[in-house]
């Protein structure tokens, strides 16, 4: 029957340790001390309680798909934290890379006019 006990105080460390190094302002609320206060006055309530409401989980948006692994190269110390890029930024990229492709296009018919191989009007 030790056993429980043993569960109880493991779950008591566990949540102390996940408050004491998560950064603060990933701690929902109340302030990280209380936090703290509450799990050691409450070991089992207060742990429970710390992972059901205090904790702040990654939302659905930033978690990596499972069986995806970082790479050193992705995760360099010193290397600047690679972004994903906002819709906006996407759409902003799309059209710069359509008007770089048009501009390509018309380029490319000037140069054939200029060149003797287009007929200035088809009709």
């Amino acid at each position: 029957m030790a056993v429980v006990p043993l569960l109880i105080l493991v779950f008591f460390v566990v949540a102390l340790v996940d408050i004491i190094l998560r950064d603060s302002s990933q701690v929902k609320h109340l302030p990280k001390i209380t936090w703290i206060f509450i799990v050691i006055l409450l070991p089992l309530i207060g742990g429970v309680l710390w992972f059901a409401l205090g904790r702040e989980y990654p939302s659905a948006a930033y978690r990596r798909p499972r069986g995806t692994f970082v790479t050193r190269e992705q995760h360099a110390p010193g290397a600047p934290a690679a972004r994903s890029l906002s819709t906006e930024e996407q759409l902003a990229a799309l059209e710069r890379e359509i008007a770089d492709d048009r501009i390509r296009r018309l380029e490319d018919e000037v140069r054939r006019r200029r060149d003797g191989e287009l007929d200035p009007d088809p009709r």
